[in-house]
């Protein structure tokens, strides 16, 4: 088992076991980035299908989704932190880092739920119009990635918690960080696409 490990390598990718579930994963991410850019092309087509319902600039809280937006971008960046203590041995900062990084996406599902609340409560539904239907779809999608990774990452801490830092162990909290970049990649789209296009058209 021993010869299977190189130890002159991150330790995430120590092992060949490790190498494969990596790159099974990239596979992975490739099946999402087809998901999501089917869910935008839905939305690039039934952008402007309001059924006399609310139109973007009826709807979209700019301060609200600019606060949404630092709060992800930074986890981004707190994740990276993660790995980098991670690639340094450094458990109590991995797991320090990793748990700012989920209470930093928290707060953007909160702020997200509140935003989904305003719309509902103005008569904005999924129900209303196509517009309403694509976007609705498009972020939920989104937001359920988010608290998908929120709560396996959870997951891991405890992991990382009982067994401590091992070749497995590394790999997982690797995987979760490309997970979550990934999840990052993916609202500086919402957030151009979505939002931004949305006020200025």
């Amino acid at each position: 088992m021993s010869a299977n490990v190189n130890t002159s390598l991150p330790l995430e990718y120590q092992t060949e076991q490790s190498r494969m579930n990596i790159l099974g994963f990239w596979i992975f991410l490739g099946a999402e980035i087809v998901l999501f850019a089917t869910l935008f092309g839905v939305y690039g087509v039934l952008y402007e299908r309001y059924a006399g319902g609310p139109t973007h600039q009826d709807i979209i809280m700019i301060r609200e989704v600019l606060i949404q937006t630092i709060l992800l971008l930074t986890s981004s960046f707190t994740c990276g932190i993660a790995i980098f203590e991670m690639r340094r041995h450094n458990l109590k900062g991995l797991i320090t880092w990793l748990v700012i990084t989920l209470l930093l996406g928290a707060g953007f599902l909160f702020m997200e739920i509140k935003e989904f609340m305003h719309y509902v409560h103005i008569g904005a539904t999924m129900q209303t119009s196509a517009f309403l239907s694509s976007f609705f779809v498009l972020l939920g999608t989104h937001g359920l990635h988010v608290t998908m990774g929120i709560g396996w990452a959870i997951l891991i801490i405890i992991q990382l918690l009982r067994r401590g830092l091992t070749p497995v162990t590394a790999r997982k909290t690797f995987i979760i960080g490309l997970y979550w970049h990934f999840l990052d990649v993916v609202w500086i789209f919402i957030f151009t696409f979505v939002y931004l296009k949305g006020l200025v058209s």
